[in-house]
């Protein structure tokens, strides 16, 4: 029944299967990528794939630094946390299952690559962050690979298995748990970031509410000879013409996510560092 209409309408609605693209991607600011993880599925590890790939493409180049946004990430396939996890790391577990018969034992170790040339990598988590998401939390922070950074994860860290029933229904148990490379239980227990972040939004201050006065605001000031001046390049470096506009195009995410300003900020740092 709708307003507007004497009698019921009619609709053919056909069943489907919705796929939802789990990775989404985008440069923050050059040479520095932002991937975040909605769900990990059976496509999520090649999607994570193309998606490294586009942002290569976008930068022209190899990234600097690469944030992982896993917040509120319920988790998902073992599998695709595995594929995640793998894409950063060279060698080494990734995860384990223990339980108490020996078919529920599992171990997965990486493979000799690093789809990001071992660039600083930031994962960001939540409370929200469950299963799949802390598996790979847990890997990249044993591994040394990753700066865990947010709020103290979920920690749901069991393994469950269905068992049918000659019924035709079935039973739900859960049969083993999830260990980090180090054996640590995520079970209950969660993964505790490197880097605490409080629940915060950022609010940018009115230019009008504090303007302090600089050398350059003082009359009859002293000039500091670069006016004419040509700049010199650094090694490698290039005149970019858009960089007025690409300032003015970027987006206010900088004002309102905390959490990844402060990645951002920590990745550039980093990456100063190691020059």
């Amino acid at each position: 029944m709708r307003e507007g209409e004497e009698t019921p309408l009619k609709f053919t609605i056909a069943r489907d299967i919705i796929k939802v693209k789990s990775v989404k991607s985008r440069l923050l600011d050059k040479n520095y990528g932002y991937l975040r993880i909605s769900s990990f599925q059976s496509s999520t590890g090649e999607n994570l794939k193309e998606a490294l790939a586009s942002l290569k493409k976008e930068n022209k180049g190899d990234l600097k630094g690469l944030v992982l946004d896993l917040r509120n990430n319920p988790g998902g396939v073992l599998n695709a946390a595995v594929e995640v996890s793998d894409a950063f790391l060279r060698s080494g577990l990734i995860v384990y299952t223990e339980g108490r018969i020996e078919n529920s034992e599992m171990r997965f170790n990486a493979s000799p690559d690093d789809l990001i040339n071992d660039a600083p990598l930031v994962v960001i988590i939540n409370s929200g962050s469950a299963s799949a998401s802390e598996i790979v939390a847990g890997a990249l922070q044993d591994q040394k690979r990753a700066i865990i950074m947010g709020e103290k994860s979920f920690g749901k860290g069991s393994v469950q298995t269905i068992l049918p029933t000659s019924n035709g229904a079935a039973v739900k148990l859960t049969t083993a748990r999830y260990y980090t490379p180090s054996g640590r239980s995520i079970q209950a227990e969660g993964i505790e970031p490197d880097i605490p972040l409080a629940h915060l939004k950022l609010e940018s201050l009115d230019k009008q509410e504090f303007a302090p006065v600089k050398e350059a605001d003082l009359s009859g000031h002293l000039q500091n000879g670069n006016q004419n001046k040509k700049p010199a390049l650094l090694d490698n470096e290039e005149v970019d013409s858009n960089k007025d506009s690409q300032a003015k195009e970027k987006d206010d995410w900088q004002t309102k996510d905390y959490a990844l300003s402060e990645a951002l900020n920590l990745l550039k740092g980093i990456s100063i560092m190691r020059k």
